[in-house]
């Protein structure tokens, strides 16, 4: 493979993105277009008495007004895509506009169409609502209790769904010769792309076609949730979604506002706009995290890690979003036991209904809350048996020459070497030193602590026949085409949707790697259904393992192809044709040769084929993965903590991370940068906050804090590499490790520098307040 697999290639995309020339959903403009604005509830649950619309229906500007009664008959509902099997889910009713009964503060309640989006918004305040104002309740824990205010009539006990899987009987505790016990809470998340959710729709009457411009991650599953809300055959639905300002998980879902968007155009027959304000992206989209979680940890006073149990009550919100189930379920149930040989593991999961913000996928998925609970787990039986938390993961450590390797909860992980991984990174930091030190300075009054998180992940979501059998109600395989043109230069078609990570450079690299052409003549397409057949989106770090993967494959066709065609030219067989470098040249006679360029012209012109080889020159390939691919690494932090103010400063973060063969070392390198940012975000200043009324407390900048570059020293990353064995490049993925990494180790070294104060826990985020309030409690929870 040519060099520029593995090249730091400069981002192509970031020419467009930081200059001001990306193309927006909200840069859409269309002749005759129509400004949509949606009146969201402010209460947490009511009953709706009366709405009436005549004042706004009648303002200046106005065209229309729609409520959930308006809707009934004219369009679907909105669905759930991820039923967990034997979980006794219940879907119930999501209207896209309220009916009888909101049930979250911004749940929708009526939607004005205007000819501008001032007039919509001011027409917003003329309609008069009248509530019946219901008892409401925003702790999951609270809602399974007897009495609690019930979110649907038809969820008994606010119960959304209840899910068990492993084998950690009460016999394996109580016979084991230790056992921690910990209750940790995983805050609620709001995800903050820099664009917020915007949604185009124009409906064709004439062709009865309905093009719908959306941030969406995953185009073609919005296509098909949209087709069946809004009863239109996919081949006339359009979704294009290029340049959408980040995703973070939650461009995900399918949300009721862009549906009646489309809704809107196909009733009217024009053009019509949404685009959310802030303060809607804080309480109308889907929020994540949000999980209560008792978890019991039991060994041997070796170290010898021998079971794990986790009791996981996770808030589902008012509504079941798009892939929710999944997220506390399949994704962070199976990866429990980490990348540790623990022979029994069990997980019991409760998805509950509150009046909150309904909550989905957000960076990491599951994986980061599953990841959390076990690395702080690991420092609290370390702490237990009085062992170095490093020496209690090295003895666990499943060892590289015990690939593939069966856990408990019934994966196989592919490939790894885990114990290579923590060496590195323990000699990027010097850990040994960095004790001894520690130890002086404390004598100084001076408390700095480390934090150790050994970690794997799934991503590369996939194959399709498991997505079935764990209820996500689609596929997980990935469509590309690479066309290559007369001129030699190329065009890759492909099915996954990203949006800021890179790829459309790493994609670029794939290609150009495999055909041996020049970065440069590789354009990638990607983000509208309409040209390209199908795909499933980008999420789950399956971008590059999948969507990656297909390319590679669609790109030995076209080589396939181009071989006999070459050999035709050169007058010699198939089989004494070699290609490297973009040159076909006869084995034994390197002198006789023809370029890629020759050939791709050959193949159009078409004036002298091999028999049976059809014109042009073009591969496609539809990959659907035999396994997961599990990324895997250690995160090392320094910290240090201000006993007389409680403040936590990061003095050093080292991240050694294994995603397999590294395509563009820089691109990677940026993705683990963000994802540390974002899982340190988590673990000291973020978090979502309700009243006892549901009231989103936490619904502005100016109360969510959110992590800033000054506040981080620079990271200290590095790679190993260790191939996947079933995938085409080897690829595992990257854009996730760092989230799901960077939590644990921080909030493991903050509790590591207040062990002199007894501290053995703190709920996140460990805001200066709670730190400080733990040290002067002597170790009780803050």
């Amino acid at each position: 493979m040519a060099s520029v697999f593995g090249a730091a290639v400069k981002r192509r995309e970031d020419a467009r993105l930081i200059t001001g020339r990306g193309r927006y959903t909200d840069d859409v403009q269309l002749p005759g277009m129509l400004y949509a604005s949606i009146l969201r509830s402010p209460h947490a649950h009511a009953r709706i008495k009366r709405i009436d619309v005549s004042a706004a229906r009648a303002a200046s500007g106005v065209v229309a007004v729609f409520t959930g009664q308006d809707l009934a008959g004219k369009m679907g509902l909105i669905p759930t895509a991820w039923l967990p099997p034997d979980s006794g889910i219940r879907t119930t009713a999501h209207p896209a506009l309220a009916v009888d009964k909101v049930r979250y503060v911004g749940d929708g309640v009526a939607m004005v169409v205007a000819e501008d989006r001032y007039a919509a918004r001011d027409a917003i305040d003329l309609i008069r609502v009248e509530y019946e104002i219901l008892p409401a309740v925003v702790d999951q824990e609270q809602a399974l209790e007897d009495g609690a205010p019930l979110v649907h009539d038809d969820a008994p006990g606010n119960l959304a769904f209840h899910w068990k899987a492993g084998n950690a009987t009460d016999e394996v505790f109580t016979q084991a010769e230790v056992v921690v016990r910990q209750r940790f809470r995983q805050q609620r998340l709001i995800p903050n792309p820099m664009e917020p959710r915007s949604a185009v729709a124009d409906y064709n009457a004439s062709t009865g076609e309905l093009t719908m411009w959306l941030t969406s991650q995953n185009p073609h599953i919005h296509r098909l949730l949209l087709s069946g809300i809004l009863g239109i055959p996919e081949h006339k639905l359009r979704v294009v979604a290029v340049d959408v300002g980040g995703g973070f998980g939650a461009k995900i879902a399918c949300y009721p506002d862009e549906a009646l968007v489309g809704f809107a155009s196909l009733q009217l027959g024009r053009p019509v706009k949404w685009t959310e304000d802030r303060r809607e992206n804080f309480m109308a989209t889907t929020h994540g995290r949000d999980m209560v979680l008792d978890v019991e940890l039991a060994g041997t006073r070796d170290g010898t890690l021998t079971a794990i149990r986790v009791r996981n009550v996770a808030n589902m919100g008012a509504y079941l979003s798009t892939a929710a189930p999944g997220v506390p379920t399949i994704l962070f149930g199976l990866i429990v036991p980490g990348p540790y040989r623990i022979p029994y593991a069990g997980v019991d999961v409760r998805g509950v209904f509150t009046n909150t913000t309904p909550t989905d996928a957000y960076r990491g998925a599951g994986r980061p809350e599953a990841t959390y609970l076990l690395e702080r787990m690991v420092d609290l039986f370390a702490r237990e048996i009085g062992m170095d938390p490093v020496g209690v993961r090295r003895r666990n450590l499943i060892r590289a020459d015990e690939f593939p390797y069966n856990t408990a909860m019934g994966l196989q992980y592919d490939s790894g070497n885990y114990e290579q991984a923590l060496d590195k990174a323990l000699a990027m930091l010097g850990y040994e030193d960095f004790r001894e030190k520690q130890e002086k300075l404390r004598q100084q009054g001076r408390y700095l602590g480390v934090g150790v998180t050994t970690y794997v992940e799934i991503c590369g979501l996939g194959p399709s026949q498991v997505a079935g059998a764990v209820g996500f109600q689609g596929g997980l395989w990935e469509s590309a085409t690479v066309r290559v043109h007369p001129s030699g230069k190329v065009t890759a078609f492909t099915g996954t949707s990203p949006h800021g990570q890179g790829e459309e450079t790493t994609f670029a690299q794939i290609v150009s790697a495999k055909l041996g052409v020049p970065v440069e003549d590789v354009e990638v397409v990607h983000g509208d259904t309409n040209r390209i057949a199908m795909g499933w989106g980008t999420y789950g770090s399956r971008t590059t393992p999948v969507g990656g993967s297909a390319l590679a494959v669609a790109a030995d066709r076209v080589i396939e192809k181009a071989k006999k065609i070459a050999a035709h030219m050169l007058e010699v067989a198939e089989e004494d044709v070699s290609f490297a470098d973009g040159v076909f040249s006869v084995q034994g006679a390197p002198s006789r040769k023809v370029t890629f360029q020759e050939v791709a012209l050959q193949a159009y012109l078409a004036w002298n084929l091999p028999p049976g080889v059809e014109p042009a020159l073009e591969g496609s390939a539809f990959y659907d993965p035999t396994n997961f691919v599990y990324p895997f690494g250690t995160h090392i932090c320094v910290v240090e903590v201000l006993p007389d103010t409680g403040e936590v400063k990061i003095l050093r973060y080292v991240a050694v991370d294994d995603p397999g063969p590294v395509i563009n070392p820089m691109i990677a390198e940026g993705q683990v940068h963000g994802g540390i940012v974002q899982g340190i975000g988590q673990a000291l200043w973020e978090g979502a906050l309700y009243d006892e009324q549901g009231q989103l407390v936490s619904g502005t900048f100016m109360d969510y804090a959110m992590p800033k570059a000054r506040f981080f020293p620079m990271f200290e990353t590095a790679f190993t590499e260790t191939p996947s064995p079933h995938t085409p490049l080897g690829v595992k993925g990257i854009g996730e490790t760092g989230t799901i990494a960077a939590t644990p180790t921080v909030v493991n070294a903050v509790i590591d520098a207040l062990a002199p104060f007894g501290v053995r826990d703190i709920d996140m985020p460990l805001t200066p307040e709670r730190v400080w309030r733990a040290i002067r409690n002597g170790g009780d929870r803050a």
